[in-house]
This record gives structure tokens, sequence and C-alpha cells, in this order.
């Protein structure tokens, strides 16, 4: 694994930034966690991203947390890819 940025899907729409970095600083250092907040509603989206210090502390993440229970639903925790920018050829 390459990258330290990790996409964590499924979470509980309670889910706090403060609890995403608490959950995955048990695995390494974060530089970053991040609930993302739907801007018309203000309520989580039910994903994020965390920012591990290292790949090798990212790669562990994933694997202790992936296909785990948080707040009775199972999130999903994977490398995070970049952003595809596609729009549909309009400019």
């Amino acid at each position: 694994m390459e990258g330290r940025r990790l996409y964590i899907g499924g979470l509980p729409y309670s889910t706090t930034d403060m609890q995403l970095e608490e959950i995955f600083s048990a695995h390494g250092t974060v530089e970053s966690a991040q609930v993302i907040i739907d801007k018309f509603t203000g309520r989580s989206r039910g994903f994020g991203f965390v920012e591990m210090g290292t790949s090798d502390e990212a790669e562990a993440a994933v694997n202790a947390l992936n296909e785990t229970d948080l707040g009775g639903r199972t999130i999903t925790v994977n490398e995070a890819r970049p952003q595809r920018r596609d729009f549909g050829g309009r400019r």
C-alpha cells in the first residue's frame, strides 16, 4: 500500500471527527480525520477520510478495521483513490 490517506465508508451518521481520530489512533499517528458533511443539510454523509502518519500505519489500520462493526454498521476502510474529474465533456 502506497498512500497514507484512507477512505472510511458506512459510518454511523452520528460519528464525529474526534471519534474517527480516536478509533484510528490505536493503529498509528493520525494526521487528520474528517467526516464528510452534506453542505445543504449539515448532516454526515456517512463517510470520511483519515490520513495516517505513514503508509505502514495506514495499512495496519485497513487490516484491523475494514469490515468491522462501528455503532451497529459495518464500515469499509481502504486506501483513498484520487478524485476523478469527469465533467462529461463540458467545460
